[in-house]
């Protein structure tokens, strides 16, 4: 698994996931559960991880929807 993208913004990974998940590409979310430590003030980023072999066609997906990956 890949790194995507990283953000702050929760509308952002639930975006990608929809996109990602209308071109079949798997993708898991993770650090979803981090706002249990920070005390849910977002200061932490959330990542969005596809398979190694997904990578590069994500990665234009999210060019065309002008979602900045945050790395």
């Amino acid at each position: 698994m890949k790194e995507l993208l990283r953000t702050n913004d929760p509308t952002v990974i639930a975006y990608a996931t929809a996109l990602l998940e209308g071109e079949d590409i798997d993708c898991f979310p993770m650090d979803v559960h981090m706002s249990v430590l920070e005390g849910s003030i977002g200061i932490l980023p959330r990542r969005l991880l596809v398979a190694d072999r997904d990578l590069f066609i994500a990665e234009a997906i999210m060019r065309d929807n002008d979602i900045d990956l945050g790395r």
